[in-house]
């Protein structure tokens, strides 16, 4: 069994004003014993941020998780003003073997609404019967237009890993090196769409090149059944309580659902964590 959790955890900033990550990676650790943890909204170097020390979360949280592979997928990188970085993004923590990394930087196109890169981070996992491309993503807030078009290059990037699939590469010394890959994927992360948004729903949609379709886990579960609340549940400075936060899987792992699980109770973060349970 695998099981993957994702979570937007808002720099470790819960309901009650505290940051803390010990608390996210133990209320984590309470949900299941995952193998691969998917976080978005993690900082370096942002004490502006509320609650933040402006610490390096990403070594934080590998050192929170011994004997797991930590993968940083930093979309902003800006300088701090004293001859340092300030760096946010997502990150990947696999107990699994991590083989091949890649970040792919979305599109970011003119937009006058406030706005900020964003990234889509793969790792191929070493699961117990075959490798598998766990993504994770956090998508623009404000601004439609520009969610629509990263929804386009989340599409690109798995059209065109299909297709290295597809192609025999010559192997090769260094830097040519062929490490495995899979068409079968996992994508997890912050949306910041509701479930009916067709933006969202153009995620799913076929490839023209066969590429399996990336498939809602939770309407594959439980079909029709809304989403549960991911978002605004315990605050709604950001509106009603709603669902914004998925898990996709491929064409061909959807009869290896499990279980997916939305954790209700957690106040960890302004986020709902997701638990998705694969037969693999």
């Amino acid at each position: 069994m695998l099981r993957i959790i994702t979570w937007n955890i808002q720099w470790g900033l819960g309901i009650d004003g505290t940051v803390d990550l010990r608390r996210m990676v133990d209320e984590a650790h309470a949900m299941a014993d995952f193998d691969v943890l998917c976080l978005q909204e993690v900082s370096d170097n942002f004490s502006d941020l509320k609650g933040n020390s402006g610490g390096n979360q990403f070594a934080e949280l590998a050192a929170l998780l011994p004997g797991y592979t930590a993968v940083e997928g930093v979309a902003l990188d800006i300088p701090d003003g004293t001859g340092g970085r300030r760096r946010f993004g997502n990150m990947i923590l696999s107990r699994l073997p991590v083989a091949q990394v890649l970040r792919y930087t979305l599109p970011w196109e003119g937009a006058s609404t406030r706005n900020m890169p964003r990234l889509l981070l793969e790792a191929v996992v070493e699961a117990p019967s075959s490798a598998l491309r766990v993504m994770t993503t956090h998508l623009e807030y404000s601004s439609g237009p520009l969610r629509r078009a990263q929804v386009e290059g989340i599409r690109e990037a798995h059209r065109t890993a299909y297709e290295r699939v597809l192609t025999p590469r010559e192997d090769g010394p260094g830097t040519y090196a062929r490490f495995p890959t899979s068409p079968s994927v996992v994508l997890t992360g912050d949306f910041n769409m509701r479930p009916d948004d067709p933006v969202k729903q153009r995620i799913s949609k076929p490839f023209g090149n066969g590429a399996p379709a990336l498939l809602d886990a939770w309407q594959v579960a439980h079909g029709a059944s809304p989403h549960p609340t991911s978002f605004c549940l315990y605050e709604q400075s950001n509106g009603p309580p709603h669902c914004c936060d998925f898990m996709f899987v491929t064409e061909d792992l959807a009869s290896r659902i499990r279980r997916i699980d939305y954790n209700q109770e957690t106040q960890a973060s302004d986020h709902q964590p997701v638990l998705l349970e694969l037969d693999l």
